[in-house]
């Protein structure tokens, strides 16, 4: 299983630990520097990711004249982006945007949207702190990659008084969270303020496994290049870059940008599991079992890591153990879509419409995105049009 880390809020990156606590490291390995295979080419500046246009600024300015470095003024601009937008946006090929880019288009994942966000909120006077919030490990596929998803989102104060409710949660009198991602947002997970380079990093780390996903290598390495430079303790874009090294055979370089990401972050179980790949390449065995078992130890009662094997299983054109990975994150978790459209994929591969139409419909019933339940609809109109036609 070979997996990318996203942010897609839920973006592609595997989100690295982030902590306000000081850590000492090691420098990092100047190998992974140094690729025998690519040079790095320019990419989006800080500044530019997160930068509004003049107009933008102007129509700001006058929308809020009364109201700049109010809280209050909060509802009225993210109802404003929600509303020109998509709420059902997912991680998708190509995204990941500027906030320039997000304010014209405004069909961006949440990264996007949470960069936009933090730049108007900045503008109109309010203190903005993007925040990591930890989520369970989530995967989905994408032309044979599995992209380990993370979430962040945006914790806006203000030192005046609040009026009115706001997008998601009033998490004190004076301070809201900004949240794109309302299925996640609902649930109490932990949370840990990163800065704006980890925020930039995370940017050019989904830039990159885009890239990746897309066979472009130079790309991705100019973007996780871009992540590690901007950020050299970022654990998920040191994966990332080892996964590119991988692909491109530099093996010494993966197993040193592996083995930093860990030193960094000992929790990113998809560094370890993308080093246990590495070591079945070069013919180390044992310590990719030992790995592996580690691993499956820890994700057993992950819903998602189910149906991320199961997904692998319908690559490999192995049925049955599709359809048990699939049943199982159903027993774990009976309310995630994913699991009944697995079941209902197989079956449709295996050749039996009548049950892959049932578990289609419960995959719809179960879905809470319009866009899901749209997207299941048409795929239940296509089964119906071919069980006509036998």
């Amino acid at each position: 299983m070979r997996t990318l880390i996203t942010c897609i809020c839920p973006v592609i990156l595997l989100l690295g630990c982030s902590s306000t606590e000081v850590k000492e490291f090691s420098q990092p390995p100047l190998i992974t520097l140094e690729s025998k295979s690519f040079t790095a080419t320019e990419v989006e500046s800080l500044d530019e990711i997160f930068a509004l246009t003049d107009e933008m600024k102007s129509q700001l300015d006058e929308a809020f004249a009364l109201r700049k470095g109010d809280l209050s003024a909060t509802k009225r601009l993210m109802m404003f982006l929600l509303n020109n937008g998509d709420k059902t946006v997912r991680y998708q090929s190509g995204a990941t945007l500027t906030a320039a880019q997000t304010y014209h288009q405004l069909n961006a994942n949440c990264l996007s949207l949470s960069i936009l966000a933090y730049s108007m909120a900045e503008h109109l006077g309010l203190r903005a702190q993007v925040q990591r919030v930890h989520i369970p490990e989530y995967w989905a596929l994408n032309r044979g990659y599995n992209l380990l998803t993370g979430h962040i989102n945006l914790k806006l104060d203000t030192p005046k008084r609040t009026r009115g409710n706001v997008l998601e949660v009033y998490n004190a009198q004076r301070q809201v969270i900004v949240d794109f991602a309302p299925d996640i947002s609902g649930t109490e997970f932990k949370t840990t303020p990163i800065s704006k380079e980890r925020v930039a990093a995370m940017y050019y780390n989904n830039k990159g496994a885009s890239a990746l996903v897309n066979n472009d290598l130079p790309t991705a390495y100019s973007y996780f290049k871009a992540a590690i430079d901007i950020d050299p303790y970022y654990s998920g874009g040191w994966g990332n870059l080892g996964i590119l090294f991988r692909v491109a055979s530099e093996f010494d370089n993966a197993e040193a940008a592996y083995e930093y990401a860990l030193a960094i972050d000992s929790n990113n179980n998809t560094a370890l599991g993308n080093l246990a790949i590495l070591y079945r390449l070069t013919e180390r065995e044992n310590q990719a079992e030992a790995i592996e078992s580690q691993l499956a130890q820890k994700r057993r009662e992950n819903p998602y890591y189910q149906i991320a094997l199961g997904n692998e299983s319908i690559v490999k054109k192995e049925y049955s153990a599709a359809l048990r990975y699939f049943r199982k994150a159903r027993e774990l978790d009976d309310k995630i879509h994913e699991s009944y459209f697995g079941i209902a994929h197989t079956y449709y591969l295996m050749g039996d419409i009548k049950a892959a139409t049932k578990y289609l419909k419960m995959a719809q019933k179960t879905a809470q995105f319009d866009y899901d339940k749209k997207r299941y609809q048409g795929k239940l109109a296509t089964l119906g049009l071919i069980a006509q036609n036998h």
